[in-house]
């Protein structure tokens, strides 16, 4: 493992990686004071380190220089920031190279249709960022495939989130902890039972908002209050139960209605335009989960 990539892999160790969105308006149009902002909230509310540009923070659509200026905001906040490459028509090295000149301390990697391993190299000769591996629930990993991408030497974890399949997320970590990679819960709807399985951090949709709510089930884990892990882990799951759902496009929608709910941005710029439409009784149910 190359030693970036093993000194990211334990900085990481413990953290809570929030996957923020990216605040925008129905036509897709992005204020970056607003970004700022939003991006110090997670934090000051309890995430460690923040993944921009991946799914939820719609990634894959944003043009360059709206992706560049993202990462910068979340540069100046002084945690670790991961940046989502791939997923859509641009090059995922090329991207991951603009990161790695604007300071990103690594890049999540979206999961491809084609050779995974392949895509990996790419972008470690590209950048010589540290990779977090993602193994997501419509492209789900073969367990040979996930073998070999935790045995590339920039690879530094293991992101998890496939949603309902409790066999493979136990899979999934159990081979990043035998390669010696972090194991990274992205399991919304199994947070507290991916802990349990031997998750070592987490990287989060669900801490686009509400980012305190996904904290205390991780500090309640780490301490020795077992009423305390239950408590916090159902807080959450109830969360997860009305913003994690069919159609699950939709959860970038509805965790943007959390955040305009909780002032963390405002409702012009509480949209989602990439996802599958939503009925607006929807709204309701989200908020009033934790209004």
């Amino acid at each position: 493992m190359d030693i970036a990539v093993r000194n990211l892999r334990d900085r990481l160790r413990g953290s809570l990686i929030a996957a923020a969105a990216t605040p925008m308006t129905a036509s897709g149009e992005v204020d970056l004071d607003l970004v700022s902002r939003y991006l110090a909230g997670l934090v000051a509310d309890g995430a460690t380190g923040l993944a921009v540009l991946a799914h939820t923070g719609r990634g894959p659509y944003l043009a360059p220089g709206v992706r560049a200026a993202v990462i910068e905001r979340a540069l100046a906040l002084g945690v670790p920031v991961l940046a989502g490459v791939g997923g859509g028509a641009e090059d995922p090295a090329a991207q991951a190279r603009v990161a790695a000149e604007l300071g990103a301390d690594g890049v999540l990697v979206f999961p491809s249709d084609g050779d995974r391993v392949a895509l990996h190299e790419e972008v470690w000769r590209a950048a010589r960022l540290p990779m977090i591996a993602f193994d997501l629930y419509t492209r789900p990993c073969p367990a040979g495939t996930l073998r070999e991408l935790l045995a590339h030497p920039g690879v530094a974890g293991l992101k998890t989130a496939l949603l309902s399949d409790a066999m493979g997320c136990q899979r999934a970590i159990a081979l990043a902890r035998e390669a010696d990679r972090l194991a990274i819960t992205g399991e919304d709807r199994m947070f507290g039972p991916s802990l349990l399985w031997g998750a070592e951090a987490a990287l989060v949709g669900i801490a686009a908002a509400s980012v305190g709510v996904t904290a205390a089930v991780l500090e309640a884990f780490a301490g020795k209050d077992l009423r305390a892990f239950e408590e916090a882990s159902g807080r959450l799951d109830r969360l997860a139960q009305v913003t994690f759902t069919e159609p699950m496009e939709g959860y970038v929608q509805r965790m943007l209605w959390l955040a305009a709910a909780e002032g963390r941005v405002p409702e012009t710029h509480a949209h989602d335009p990439y996802g599958p439409p939503l009925q607006e009784e929807e709204r309701a149910v989200v908020v009033a989960a934790f209004g």
